[in-house]
């Protein structure tokens, strides 16, 4: 028997392992790098501008505003920066006219936060900001300022230099949209899956499973509603990024398509846990939604290609077809048939999905 030690990754707990694992740090940095260069270029000649142009001694604002409204990880689409960037002013000019009138210091300081932040409210009802507006209003009252208003402008040109690089440097409109629909994609495979399996065994408490996965889908197309949102208000004002625009509005397409076939699955989901009262295996009607999951991933594959869009057409065409419930199951009861009459609004959707109009996707079904 040896006596060798054990190999050192053995003797890492689990747990340890992934801390000391460098590829999630690596990933982080390089999803972060366009961000840091916006936030680098953006404060560097915001502050030279201000220092060198308009012969301010220490535009400490000037930099600070671009910091604050691009941001790392918050959503970087020009209306939010923006906003930001507004927030951060109008807490620079209430605390400019308060630091005229009574100077500088603790009462002072707690005045201009309740006047900034009062004032902040009423204009938005956005916490950001507010709270962006705050902490200007601090830094004018704590630091010293050589003339009056000299800050106000240092603001300005930080939100000018924000917003510019947002469109002169854009970040990746792709990454995040498609990261977040491959999430939306992946839990609606995973509930049509549990939904088959449930209804192949006739398994209840896998079907009320994966009626819980339905009711969670909503909060994926949220996400990738935001993405996109925000990659097409970039794509938008950046010349860099015209190309982009026609993919990503497409995607916009296919997303409000999901959108409405992800609220019909859970229609399906809820009729599917009826079914599955009595306990009784339901192959046919597994058969049908399993050729519906399929079309699902079809469509998926067809973001990243267009040339796949046909077929995950001509699969939900297919579909479509076979969508006449006495057909498929002649000697079906009434909640069976119910079950594939709940999967007919999917299945448009799914084809609108694929470019095709609504009408002309409730076409390819048969009549009732």
């Amino acid at each position: 028997m040896s006596d060798a030690p054990p190999p050192l990754t053995e003797a890492i707990p689990v747990g340890w392992r992934a801390q000391l694992d460098p590829r999630p740090r690596l990933r982080r940095l390089r999803e972060s790098a366009n961000a840091i260069l916006q936030i680098v270029v953006a404060a560097t000649v915001a502050y030279s501008f201000a220092h060198e142009v308009l012969g301010h001694p220490a535009p400490l604002i000037a930099a600070t505003v671009t910091v604050s409204s691009l941001g790392l990880v918050r959503d970087a689409r020009p209306r939010r920066v923006l906003q930001t960037v507004l927030g951060m002013l109008v807490g620079i000019l209430v605390a400019e006219l308060i630091a005229m009138v009574a100077g500088s210091g603790w009462w002072q300081l707690s005045l201009a936060l309740a006047l900034t932040m009062t004032v902040a409210r009423l204009l938005s009802s956005h916490a950001g900001f507010t709270i962006a507006a705050a902490i200007q209003a601090i830094i004018v009252i704590v630091v010293p300022a050589e003339a009056p208003f000299l800050r106000l402008i240092d603001g300005v040109v930080g939100g000018v230099a924000a917003l510019a690089v947002t469109a002169l440097i854009p970040r990746n409109p792709h990454k995040a949209e498609r990261r977040d629909a491959a999430a939306l994609f992946a839990a609606t495979g995973k509930t049509m899956d549990t939904l088959v399996q449930a209804l192949r065994r006739g398994d209840r408490l896998r079907a009320e499973r994966g009626l819980q996965r339905a009711r969670a889908l909503q909060r994926h197309v949220d996400r990738w509603s935001d993405s996109l949102d925000s990659g097409l208000s970039i794509a938008r004002i950046s010349p860099f990024l015209r190309r982009a625009r026609s993919e990503l509005q497409r995607h916009e397409g296919v997303k409000q398509a999901m959108d409405l076939a992800t609220r019909n699955l859970r229609v399906v989901a809820r009729r599917a846990v009826y079914q599955t009262d009595d306990r009784r295996p339901r192959v046919v009607v597994a058969e049908v939604l399993a050729e519906i999951a399929r079309v699902v991933a079809l469509v998926e594959d067809s973001l990243d290609d267009i040339a796949l869009e046909p077929a995950a057409r001509e699969a939900g065409k297919a579909v479509a077809a076979r969508l006449d419930p006495r057909a498929i199951l002649p000697d079906g009861d009434l909640g069976e048939h119910n079950l594939i009459v709940a999967m007919r609004p999917l299945v448009t959707d799914l084809l609108a999905a694929t470019g095709m109009t609504p009408d002309d996707a409730r076409a390819c079904l048969p009549r009732l």
